[in-house]
């Protein structure tokens, strides 16, 4: 099991690689794609067993090339593609280059495939998708499990995505800084997706937020200067560190004030604070670091009743200046009724009465001020309500036990 797993790790680490070796020689993105999965495959079953080459990603790049080249030549005449196919290859295309050949596929390959995966002209959907797939390694049926889709569907919409960039050149875009955002979105998105579930019966999907931890450790060590990289990694790591403490032994939604927090990961948490520390010296600190930052308070702070609500809210306020969205409001609501009392909380929370994009949160946390001000009926008519509008099981039976207790 132990051997299994180094492989899917070592695998993941070069296919950005082995893609980027492939696209940068041949053109295609969506075959070059397409041979590099089937070469990640074939090894995932030879490599366990027979053992690792001594040269993985060579043997990757020789592999995927072959079936590459095979793909090309069934499209049209043979003797066309295997002239084309001859003219494009160089002689050592299938050994090892020399360290430090300006030939030889660099890491430096992930953060372009990032770049090119969160083109503009894809939707967040296709962005996470074929991030997960091109930049991640992941097959089109572990993407589906992870977002609980049938693996046609999933199929379809990274078939989609390639299409839709077909014909788009690998390299750093111009202007690449004002893509990071995106790419970065993305990574996020794919990281609260594994650290709550939007749906299904698990609360966590643990392999998503670890592969965006990974991918976003990689895209840090090519960016080191970027602030808000290095405070989206430091946010997942301090987010993250509480896994282990989140779910009770049912897999029930464990709240935040109620963790056993001898349980957190001690080691992530001390990452963590040192990367928010260098991701708020720069000077202005963007959404990402002050996420982090909020997160480091809460992480630092041994008890509930000893967390600094005062500086979360001072950090919230500044957070929402910039994303002033109805998650990030929600989230200050909290801080304003651990601060100023749950009534002041709940006048903000008026303010976003009828954004779809609160969605059942606004009656969570609306349950949660009410409940604490005092007024039982009108919070589990605000739990109920919550738990009828979400799709994740173990948050609707935590609404639903709130909703109950408050009853009984």
């Amino acid at each position: 099991m132990r051997a299994t797993t180094e492989v899917e790790d070592l695998l993941r680490r070069h296919a950005p690689q082995v893609l980027g070796a492939l696209v940068r020689r041949y053109g295609h993105f969506d075959a070059a794609e397409d041979a590099t999965q089937e070469a990640l495959l074939a090894a995932a079953g030879q490599w366990p067993g027979r053992g690792v080459p001594d040269n993985p990603r060579g043997w990757l790049i020789k592999v995927a090339s072959r079936r590459l080249v095979d793909a090309l030549r069934a499209e049209e005449a043979r003797r066309l593609r295997e002239e084309k196919a001859a003219a494009l290859t160089p002689r050592d295309a299938f050994t090892a280059p020399p360290p430090g050949a300006d030939r030889a596929p660099s890491q430096d390959d992930t953060l372009t495939l990032l770049f090119l995966c969160c083109h503009p002209a894809l939707s967040p959907a296709a962005q996470i998708a074929l991030t997960l797939r091109a930049v991640g390694g992941l097959t089109t049926a572990e993407i589906a499990r992870a977002y609980l889709v049938p693996e046609a569907t999933m199929a379809q919409r990274i078939s989609r995505a390639k299409q839709r960039i077909r014909g788009v050149g690998l390299g750093r875009p111009d202007h690449w800084e004002e893509r990071l955002p995106a790419v970065l979105h993305t990574l996020y998105l794919i990281f609260n997706e594994g650290y709550t579930a939007t749906s299904g019966t698990a609360l966590q999907r643990s392999e998503l937020a670890h592969e965006a931890i990974r991918l976003t450790r990689t895209v840090r060590q090519l960016l080191p200067g970027e602030g808000e990289v290095t405070g989206l990694l430091a946010l997942m790591l301090l987010t993250d560190a509480r896994r282990a403490a989140r779910t009770g032994p049912h897999g029930e939604l464990v709240p935040l004030d109620e963790q056993d927090r001898t349980r957190w990961d001690g080691a992530a948490i001390e990452e963590g604070v040192a990367l928010v520390t260098e991701a708020l010296a720069p000077g202005r600190a963007g959404p990402y670091a002050l996420r982090a930052a909020i997160a480091a308070v809460h992480d630092e702070a041994p008890t509930p009743r000893e967390t600094d609500w005062a500086e979360i809210l001072g950090l919230y306020d500044l957070l929402v200046r910039q994303v002033p969205g109805p998650v990030e409001h929600l989230n200050r609501a909290v801080a304003v009724a651990m601060v100023h009392g749950p009534r002041a909380a709940l006048v903000e929370l008026d303010r976003l009465e009828g954004d779809p994009a609160a969605g059942y949160r606004l009656d969570a946390v609306r349950g949660h001020l009410l409940e604490r001000a005092g007024d039982l009926d009108a919070a589990r008519e605000a739990y109920a309500s919550a738990a009828a509008r979400t799709l994740s099981l173990p948050e609707r039976r935590y609404l639903e036990v709130r909703a109950a207790r408050l009853r009984a």
